[in-house]
């Protein structure tokens, strides 16, 4: 049986949990997601744009509103009907399926019928004459910060004149067009609609009172910006170690194709997660359900930043400077040795805590590179069997 190891890999950030010796009051979620992280000295920064863009990502994936890859794909009518309504106060609300035709092309047996039926109910979206809704027709600007300002409390008295013209003003006055570089009439893409939601979670309801995201527990940082970390707070379930074909259901409470799956730190598809466990490898499984996001890591991770590596305790390493925390951690079936750098790890690896030589433990790692093109591995995670 597998025992539940003291901490909970948070991706960037680790918890203590001493079994009320010692606690840490939150637990700081970073997942990543590799395609979201934003800790610039564990990531090395490529540019500003791209850093900020992986922020983004990670809090809009993380608030469930849409999937954050194919971020140049265009994003039809339908696919925005459901990210605007998942945005919403009511996304958790909404029917698997829809149990009415509400447009002449929009049947009820329509993959998106309930969201369309929804954005439309609420004034997020609007049909066209003749009472078709055109689904597959590609999103512009226009009808997305319809939705938007919808979100935000706008309705259509507050727009005299040219509705349309007094809406995209009043989306450029509230900066909702940052990053956003499309005029009215342009289609948009997912990476257009990663920034315009990211923008309305930072942005304030026009009544006033906190920032909308706080719908979705976000925070801003001192620099404006919102921190990812403080989202999931106690809402990361895992690590489940995954070793037979049995079906990821068993593992994870949601509906797998209203997924984030990211696998060894990057941006991945739930086909590639089924491939990995029917495999037969190990997989080591965490996930939030909040945002419908997993984060997977496997044991044939070459190529990758990040991984796992299951195997019994050989060697525990302390140095002469200090005999009370270990420094690095020895698997027989391996040879390497995985350095054990934050306090949690060290804990957890010491005489206080639960491993000891001769333990069968899994390890979730980062790999370092260095510029002689040595490797050095540093445990992020671990799972006692």
């Amino acid at each position: 049986m597998e025992k539940r190891c003291l901490t909970r890999y948070n991706a960037d950030e680790f918890i203590l949990r001493n079994e009320g010796l010692q606690l840490m009051n939150r637990r700081l979620f970073a997942a990543s997601t590799a395609a979201c992280i934003v800790v610039t000295a564990v990531y090395p920064m490529t540019s500003l744009a791209a850093v900020n863009m992986d922020l983004k990502k990670k809090v809009v994936g993380m608030a469930g509103i849409m999937n954050v890859t194919n971020t140049e794909k265009n994003v039809t009518r339908a696919e925005y009907a459901k990210m605007v309504v998942l945005a919403s106060p009511y996304g958790s609300s909404v029917p698997p399926e829809g149990s009415s035709s509400v447009f002449a092309d929009v049947g009820k047996d329509h993959a998106y019928a309930s969201y369309i039926k929804t954005a439309v109910e609420k004034g997020y979206m609007t049909g066209y004459l003749g009472g078709v809704f055109k689904p597959d027709q590609n999103v512009t600007l226009q009808d997305a910060v319809r939705g938007i300002l919808a979100l935000l409390g706008y309705k259509d008295e507050d727009f005299a004149g040219s509705q349309a013209g007094g809406r995209i003003s009043q989306y450029r006055f509230l900066k909702l067009d940052e990053n956003v570089n499309r005029e009215a009439a342009e289609l948009l893409a997912r990476r257009d609609c990663i920034n315009l939601f990211y923008n309305l979670l930072k942005t304030k309801p026009k009544d006033g009172g906190d920032i909308y995201g706080k719908l979705f527990g976000c925070e801003l940082t001192s620099d404006g910006e919102i921190n990812p970390l403080k989202m999931a707070d106690n809402g990361l379930k895992g690590p489940k170690l995954v070793r037979s074909k049995r079906s990821l259901s068993s593992y994870i409470p949601f509906k797998l194709d209203k997924a984030n799956v990211f696998i060894n730190g990057e941006s991945s598809t739930v086909s590639a997660l089924k491939d990995a466990v029917e495999s037969g490898g190990a997989v080591l499984l965490y996930y939030h359900p909040g945002s419908k996001s997993i984060w997977a890591y496997t044991e044939d991770s070459s190529d990758s930043r990040r991984g796992i590596v299951r195997g019994t305790v050989s060697n525990i390493y302390y140095t002469s400077v200090d005999v009370m925390s270990p420094s690095a951690v020895m698997l027989e079936e391996s040879g390497e040795q995985y350095l054990l750098t934050s306090s949690e790890m060290q804990f957890a690896f010491s005489m206080y805590g639960n491993v000891r030589v001769g333990d069968t433990v899994t390890l979730v790692y980062e790999k370092t590179v260095k510029e002689d093109g040595t490797e050095t591995y540093t445990v992020l995670d671990y799972l006692e069997d």
